[in-house]
């Protein structure tokens, strides 16, 4: 009974009560002067264009970013301090004519146009102890299509390399030739080695009837008209050579009337 009456005696818990909300502490500020309220800070508005000494004297910078610097002259760049002048009126600036005229002055020429052909390249195989070692021959056939022809034998370890020997040596090894007419003053036959070269003359519209190494020392020289057959060898280089040596023997008729003392307006020809 006594525990009954202890737990009736015992006083209630007291009831939750609302706490009011933490203010924030008050700022401290300087004597004598108010406190002024918080205001909220509206949208931004546009950047205003700056002033200053620079757009009296030159361009103005678009209205929401910096003013432009100085403008130039109005006939374009200015010149240099150094005493160069400015560029025309429409354009930029530039330096004035140079005085030894190269400038304004025509293309150099370098002589004839050659024209050259890359007859063949051959490749070697050398066995050595790593692998195969690869070298390269060319044979080059330069001429002016005027009546000056030479070909030329170059070897390298690269294709142009070997190229470019023969190229040489084919130019510095140029000779003159007899054309007549775009074709040749008669038939002749050479040899060379187990190369034999067959050569006629022909009219006029009748083209270039030869093989394609033949047909490259016909067409550097200038021949125009003309029926050739290799019978021999298809050796490159004999073939070319027995051509060469085809072209350097041939004769007009008058080196051949003047060998006999005789001028041209005395034969019937």
């Amino acid at each position: 009974m006594k525990t009954e009456e202890t737990k009736a005696a015992a006083p209630a818990a007291p009831a939750a009560t609302a706490t009011p909300a933490t203010a924030k502490p008050a700022t401290a500020t300087a004597p004598g002067t108010a406190q002024q309220p918080y205001q909220q800070r509206g949208p931004r508005g546009p950047y205003q264009a700056r002033t200053g000494p620079y757009q009296a004297n030159g361009r103005t910078g678009p209205p929401n970013g910096r003013p432009g610097g100085p403008g130039g002259p109005p006939n374009g760049r200015p010149g240099s301090p150094f005493g160069r002048p400015g560029g025309p009126p429409n354009g930029r600036g530039g330096r004035p004519p140079r005085r030894d005229g190269r400038r304004n002055d025509a293309p150099v020429d370098d002589g004839p146009q050659l024209m050259e052909k890359v007859v063949f390249v051959n490749r070697c195989a050398k066995v050595v102890k790593g692998g195969r070692r690869f070298s390269f021959s060319a044979l080059i056939v330069v001429g002016d299509q005027k009546g000056q022809v030479g070909y030329g034998f170059g070897k390298a370890n690269e294709v142009s390399e070997a190229i470019r020997k023969g190229t040489d040596t084919a130019k510095r090894g140029m000779k003159k030739v007899v054309v007549v007419n775009g074709t040749i003053p008669h038939e002749i036959y050479t040899e060379y080695g187990g190369g034999k070269i067959i050569l006629k003359p022909a009219a006029p519209g009748t083209g270039l009837i030869a093989g394609n190494t033949v047909r490259a020392v016909l067409e550097a020289a200038g021949v125009q008209n003309i029926i050739a057959k290799s019978l021999g060898s298809a050796n490159h280089a004999n073939v070319v050579k027995a051509t060469m040596k085809a072209m350097l023997t041939m004769r007009t008729a008058d080196e051949v009337l003047g060998d006999r003392g005789k001028k041209k307006k005395d034969s019937s020809i």
